[in-house]
């Protein structure tokens, strides 16, 4: 069983920068790849970005270039760092978990869910 939280959501002005952490409980969380979704009021939850294992990293194309997801095993966190923020980013964040050797991009396939961080970003 794998719990996890994230954290550090908040209110940024567009081009700001902000980074969420998820940290997961359980043993053996280096072995299970994690991924982040956002959902915004009135949208579906789509898929932000992923990281396996190894370290290997997948990212909606709505992101890339602007935001960065990495783990630190020893700590039991993944993060997301988001920089550039826009206002079309505004969505409650929340990180997965699935004991997995290869990316995971959709939703239904990740088995562990956070509670979710809202990030708002104001133009």
């Amino acid at each position: 069983q794998v719990q996890l939280v994230e954290s550090g959501g908040g209110l940024v002005q567009a081009g700001g920068s902000l980074r969420l952490s998820c940290a997961a409980s359980g043993r053996a969380f280096s072995t299970y790849s994690v991924g982040w979704f956002r959902q915004a009021p009135g949208k579906e939850r789509e898929f932000v970005s992923a990281i396996i294992w190894s370290g290997g990293t997948n990212y909606a194309d709505s992101v890339k270039g602007r935001f960065t997801i990495s783990r630190d095993n020893a700590k039991n966190t993944v993060y997301l760092q988001m920089n550039n923020l826009k206002p079309e980013d505004t969505a409650v964040y929340y990180c997965a978990a699935r004991w997995t050797l290869v990316q995971v991009t959709r939703d239904s396939e990740y088995d562990y869910w956070g509670q979710g961080t809202q990030v708002t970003v104001s133009s």
